[in-house]
């Protein structure tokens, strides 16, 4: 998908300084003037959007096998991870947005202009590890998906990801909203199925609250469960996604329509994240409530004893029925497929970005696709689906030690004075998230990369 950048007057580019040009008395363009005095509704609607698509990565295979595993080990004791990662996520992607608005370049081409050859060349590769890291639960999640269908085995249902994700990108020609419109709503298909399942159910109010605010990390593997469910919600591409998405829009180049445009995306992105919390929390509630009910078979507490997303499908018997495998097995194949999209997007902005290299959409996927089958592959046939599952969530962990080398960037240019102008971040955003980056930066031993990109950054 090809960045189309509508910037009023055909010029790339302009960000906050067309507030200077207004101090100097220069005049707005019609079509900015025109933009401003439209109603607030209708400026909020057009830039509905790009929100909406990151989050779907927030409800890729991905979450769901972390999300499952969580709560049928802990119960709900880590709902607190899946609240502080998404209020995080909200503030990290409104950020991402913001850079994309007030400079008119997104963040890979904002590395490649400010960072030494070298730095940039890292952060290249570390970015394409991050889209593979997060392709490798979607073909996983794909491949479970076409077993519960059509019974076909996991290491073949791998091979057949990547010709079906082509295959949906072909669709595109359709127009990629309508696509885009039809996956979402079949994972919001498996949503409605969990949360008419958490209503039979009924978990305790009490518990699952106390879940959300009380952090704790008892039991077996809770460190590492807990960093997996970090990992699969707060993806490094999409920050870099979601400063590309928006360029896509029109905003005046006004200090107003700016400032307008910014509030809008974090509106949406608030919303958008805000269902995103509330189906994780359904999952990881069912799951746990299932798990630890007293009337389960002993077939039901084997699977709850090592759940994987090709062995879940009981927890929506209640809903469902019999067709419960049929109905979560389209509404994974959706997921794995939407939030595949995304990546591909992710990973063409970035090659764009970084390189300066365009690459079509569809050889884009092949490439990425097949790096992320050989180790998906492997794995499959060595260790079977148990293997498969625990693959998604080593690739949730990789990913949440990705984070600071794109997180570190983002604060520090849209903190920079010379980028942002007086669109820049508060003192308190500032002050509040390096320390803790550099606390992260130590824990994964990469403390001196993470400094060198903190002061070689402008100011």
């Amino acid at each position: 998908m090809e960045i189309e950048r509508e910037a009023p007057g055909g010029e790339r580019g302009r960000s906050w300084r067309a507030e200077q040009d207004v101090q100097d008395g220069k005049k707005f363009e019609d079509g900015d003037e025109t933009l401003v005095k439209e109603p607030a509704w209708k400026r909020f609607l057009s830039h509905v959007g790009p929100g909406f698509m990151v989050s779907l990565a927030y409800l890729d295979p991905g979450n769901l096998e972390t999300d499952l595993q969580a709560g049928a080990n802990h119960r709900y004791e880590l709902l607190w991870v899946i609240l502080i990662g998404l209020i995080f996520a909200l503030i990290i992607q409104s950020l991402a947005a913001n850079l994309g608005v007030v400079t008119g370049k997104h963040l890979a081409e904002i590395c490649k202009s400010e960072y030494p050859k070298p730095v940039m060349i890292c952060l290249w590769l570390l970015a394409e590890v991050a889209v593979i890291a997060a392709d490798i639960p979607e073909v996983i999640g794909t491949a479970f998906a076409f077993y519960l269908l059509f019974r076909i085995p996991v290491w073949i249902g791998v091979l057949i990801t990547g010709s079906s994700t082509l295959l949906l990108l072909g669709l595109q020609r359709y127009g990629v909203r309508k696509l885009e419109f039809l996956i979402s709503m079949l994972v919001f298909v498996m949503a409605a199925c969990f949360f008419g399942e958490l209503s039979i159910v009924k978990p305790p109010a009490k518990e699952v609250l106390k879940g959300l605010f009380i952090p704790k990390l008892k039991g077996n593997g809770a460190t590492g469960d807990a960093i997996a469910l970090l990992g699969a919600l707060v993806m490094p591409h999409n920050l870099f996604l979601h400063s590309a998405l928006v360029l896509s829009r029109k905003t005046p180049s006004s200090v107003r329509g700016i400032k307008d445009a910014c509030g809008f995306f974090l509106y949406e992105s608030g919303f958008a994240l805000f269902v995103a919390l509330l189906i994780n929390i359904a999952v990881i509630s069912v799951s746990g409530t299932v798990c630890f009910g007293e009337n389960l078979s002993a077939e039901d507490i084997d699977k709850c004893s090592d759940l994987s997303l090709d062995n879940s499908s009981f927890l929506l018997k209640n809903v469902l029925g019999r067709s419960s495998s049929i109905v979560y097995g389209v509404a994974l194949l959706a997921s794995g497929q939407s939030s595949t999209i995304t990546g591909t997007y992710a990973g063409q902005y970035i090659m764009q970005g970084f390189l300066d290299i365009k690459m079509k959409t569809w050889l884009r996927n092949l490439m990425t696709r097949c790096i992320a089958i050989a180790p998906s592959l492997v794995v499959s046939i060595i260790g079977g689906s148990n293997g498969a599952g625990r693959l998604i969530i080593i690739a949730s962990m990789i990913l949440s030690f990705e984070l600071p080398f794109a997180l570190i960037p983002l604060l520090k240019f849209s903190s920079s004075s010379s980028k942002m102008g007086p669109h820049k971040n508060s003192i308190y955003v500032s002050n509040r998230y390096f320390p803790s980056l550099h606390v992260a930066c130590f824990w994964t031993r990469t403390s001196r990369v993470c400094s060198f990109m903190h002061d070689h950054a402008p100011q």
